[in-house]
């Protein structure tokens, strides 16, 4: 018998809510039989939404939740107050064992308290880091920390770059992926403090590739699949990632209509070109899991559409089936043993 794989999916949170979320949920359902979604939010609204669709109807349940956490409100303060808002009554099924995972376009503060005091770190996992995938020449890689911690130590590296390889490997089917950590040149006398502190740890870990710095640059080439940094880093260049790749589908777009003969141009190519685009969108690769909980959180995009809402929580049912979690403890209680 198929295990079913349960997502509580927040209904109320992101700039596209309900609509959004509620299509991405029937989409996601209609592509795995093998999947249920808790839409987790105001009853009726949902309903409502739920209404304009078909589907199976056992594959999809509504949560009431009367609260929503909004991006501006500090999250702390959040978290502990809005006991019936659809993020915290989400990861409290996760942390039940209700939902296996939980998957959220809202806040992304409330996600990652929530995450670490609602859901709970896994025993020895320090610092939960945002994994994020990014589009490179050579297919996608891993970005962690990518906004979850700003001040981050040498050992939260090390442990971001455990987890990042777990999850290139046995989510994304990279063997012996490549780990580099983030720096601005590739010799390994460069860096701030914090990078040189890391590398020759890095450098000493038998059970994983590392390869060295990777500088900024590199990074879209695709030199190494499972990119280390602090968030701060990591957030700059996620987002400068998402601008530029904007800026150059517009660009090229702008291009190809400007004249006739660029526009009979653009008819030949459009097949071929809209594929190459493809890879550049970012709701192709699904949310950015906080790795290192003892169940599964991930965060979508403040602006994520049906498409990106579908594919993170088929991407959830990857997580499930390969066991991240159950691998990432084993990895972390490891260390631990070792190191008595």
């Amino acid at each position: 018998m198929t295990e079913i794989t349960n997502i509580a999916l927040d209904a109320m949170g992101g700039d596209n809510a309900p609509s959004e979320m509620v299509k991405g949920a029937v989409d996601a359902v209609r592509k795995e039989p093998a999947m249920k979604v808790f839409l987790v939010g105001q009853k009726e609204v949902i309903e409502k939404e739920l209404a304009k669709y078909q589907f199976q109807k056992e594959q999809i349940e509504v949560i009431p939740a009367s609260e929503v956490i909004e991006t501006a409100e500090p999250p702390v303060n959040a978290i502990r107050r809005k006991k019936d808002s659809s993020i915290v009554v989400g990861m409290k099924m996760v942390k039940a064992g209700k939902a296996d995972a939980f998957v959220s376009a809202g806040s992304s503060g409330a996600i990652l308290v929530g995450g670490q005091t609602l859901v709970g770190r896994i025993k020895g996992v320090e610092r939960p880091p945002l994994a994020s995938l990014v589009p490179t020449k050579k297919g996608v890689s891993l970005l962690l920390d990518c906004g979850a911690n700003v001040d981050a130590r040498s050992s939260h590296l090390v442990q971001f770059a455990k987890m990042g390889s777990i999850y290139m490997e046995h989510v994304l089917g990279v063997k012996n992926p490549k780990v580099g950590i983030v720096n601005i040149g590739a010799e390994e006398e460069k860096g701030n403090a914090l990078v040189k502190e890391t590398f020759p740890l890095l450098k000493e870990l038998s059970e994983i590739n590392f390869t060295g710095s990777v500088e900024a640059r590199e990074i879209p080439h695709g030199q190494v699949d499972v990119v280390v940094c602090e968030a701060f880093s990591g957030n700059i260049i996620l987002k400068l990632y998402e601008g530029v790749g904007a800026v150059l589908i517009s660009k090229v777009k702008e291009g190809l209509m400007s004249s006739l003969r660029s526009k009979l141009g653009a008819l030949l190519i459009k097949p071929a070109l809209k594929q190459t685009l493809k890879a550049f969108d970012a709701s192709e690769y699904g949310g950015a899991p906080l790795l290192g909980l003892n169940g599964l959180v991930v965060k979508t995009h403040g602006s994520a559409k049906a498409k990106e809402v579908s594919n993170t929580l088929l991407q959830c049912v990857t997580f499930k089936k390969q066991k991240i979690n159950e691998k990432i403890r084993e990895c972390i209680q490891t260390d631990a043993v070792s190191a008595e």
